[in-house]
């Protein structure tokens, strides 16, 4: 009886516990956790949005008078649902990649490229998101909206909440290559099923 060398797909992959099965098993749990919650937040700031834009069109068609607060509603609704959003379709891996190249590369090479794709979007989420973030709603905190309650930078602060959700994903997802039970690229079945 002949036994087939490992298949280069199954190298890296253990089925034994490793090392990383306690952290991992803890920060999935959190990562389901926080997944639930973003969905939610999504589902609730859409219907809001969807809500505020048929209360404008109807005050404006219907009763001939706009109202003042759903032209600023509508527009920082949909820059909090974009950011909410963002963070959420990156838990699920579903932002747009070009793979072609990085499947022709053995599964090593693969997990490496993926870590360091991972470390870029680190350093763009801290430098842009969360530092650049906080600048911005620094710079607009005193600014206040003419028909709603709340100041422009108390709105801006969804982006370095946004770059720390993305932070906290990309991180696991880190750990889940290195420990090598997190695919070097997402399966676009499970993408497209989602869809």
């Amino acid at each position: 009886m002949t036994t087939n060398p490992p298949d280069d797909a199954d190298q890296g992959a253990p089925d034994r516990p490793t090392r990383w099965h306690g952290p991992l098993a803890v920060m999935n749990r959190v990562r389901k956790g926080v997944d639930l919650l973003l969905g939610w937040l999504c589902i609730i700031v859409f219907v809001a949005l969807v809500a505020i834009v048929a209360w404008q069109v109807f005050t404006r068609e219907v009763l001939n008078n706009t109202a003042p607060w759903t032209q600023e509603a509508a527009q920082y609704s949909f820059v909090v649902l974009a950011m909410i959003a963002a963070a959420y379709v990156f838990s699920e891996r579903g932002h747009i990649a070009v793979e072609i190249l990085i499947e022709k590369l053995p599964l090593l090479w693969r997990r490496a490229a993926a870590v360091v794709i991972e470390l870029i979007v680190i350093f763009f989420i801290v430098t842009v998101f969360i530092i650049g973030g906080i600048a911005v709603a620094q710079n607009a905190w005193h600014q206040s909206l003419s028909s709603l309650p709340l100041t422009i930078g108390e709105i801006y602060m969804i982006m370095p909440i946004a770059g720390v959700l993305i932070l906290f994903y990309s991180i696991v997802q880190i750990i889940g290559l290195i420990a090598g039970v997190e695919d070097p690229t997402p399966d676009t079945n499970d993408i497209s099923e989602a869809i």
